[in-house]
């Protein structure tokens, strides 16, 4: 895909995205940070959060920030959690004992009513055109919106809304990964766009931070890589989720020191963001 977004030279590029934007203060913060300075050039946002209207304000005043749906059905710290907007019943399937999205996976699939889930999906994204953000594209939370039984779902949300879903041809993490390359290989052929490769976010120490991503990036391969990152400024989401604090706000203070900007110039890796990727997705004539 590479050939056909304009200004990306060379064989290889990073789509340096923030992950749960809405979730937390310091989320939000630490992307706006990064996008402020060029060193991250989207994210997305997790409409159930309770620092959704945050981002959404800020997003209405700055519409040149590259924001999409951060598609949630989970909800899996301890300290601060998040229920369905489209609904309170429990034959949603949505809801767990104590009111909120179910914490895992495991425990979403097993309960999980598909017609319920996509009109959850739906009422997210259409909170954040009533909040009169333009976002560009969709992706999912822990890969519940992943699931074999919502890929279709999905990807009809992303026609319907003019948002490209963020499914890559090479990801570690889809739930189902049969019919989730089957999903892939039907955009292939309809000649839609798809980025090639995914990685996240690495969860180690500041110490050790740089050494992994100097790795990362050398061994890129070819094409585009989705980098889902978790930036996080200091502040509540050591309450939160205290055990994966230490690591988002090292990766924050990494990435806002200029480590991935000057590995990837260092390399030859050109950098994008999703607003392009959707450029080709609107120009898509589906059939």
């Amino acid at each position: 895909m590479l050939e056909h977004l304009p200004g990306v030279p060379g064989q290889r590029a990073v789509v340096p995205h923030v992950d749960d934007l809405g979730a937390s203060h310091g989320a939000n913060r630490a992307f706006l940070d990064l996008a402020a300075r060029g060193l991250a050039t989207c994210g997305s946002v997790m409409v159930p959060g309770p620092w959704f209207r945050e981002i959404a304000e800020a997003a209405g005043a700055d519409p040149a920030l590259d924001l999409g749906v951060h598609l949630t059905l989970t909800s899996e710290w301890s300290a601060c959690r998040w229920a369905p907007i489209s609904t309170t019943s429990r034959a949603s399937g949505l809801i767990d004992p104590d009111g909120y999205f179910w914490r895992d996976l495991g425990s979403l699939r097993r309960h999980l009513v598909p017609e319920a889930a996509e009109l959850e999906l739906r009422a997210q994204i259409e909170r954040t055109l009533v909040a009169g953000m333009a976002p560009t594209h969709l992706d999912a939370h822990m890969a519940a919106a992943m699931l074999p039984e919502l890929l279709e779902a999905h990807v009809r949300l992303g026609r319907e809304y003019g948002m490209v879903p963020v499914l890559p041809r090479s990801i570690n993490w889809a739930p189902d990964s049969a019919t989730y390359q089957s999903a892939v290989a039907r955009l292939d052929r309809a000649g839609a766009p798809v980025v090639d490769h995914c990685r996240g976010t690495l969860a180690v120490d500041r110490e050790h931070l740089e050494e992994g991503w100097r790795t990362l990036v050398a061994e890129l391969p070819p094409g585009i890589t989705h980098l889902a990152l978790h930036c996080t400024a200091p502040g509540e989401f050591a309450s939160m989720a205290p055990d994966h604090a230490g690591w988002r706000y090292a990766e924050y203070d990494w990435i806002l020191g200029g480590g991935l900007q000057a590995l990837c110039a260092a390399a030859g890796v050109a950098t994008v963001g999703t607003r392009a990727v959707q450029k080709l997705w609107l120009a898509k004539e589906w059939d």
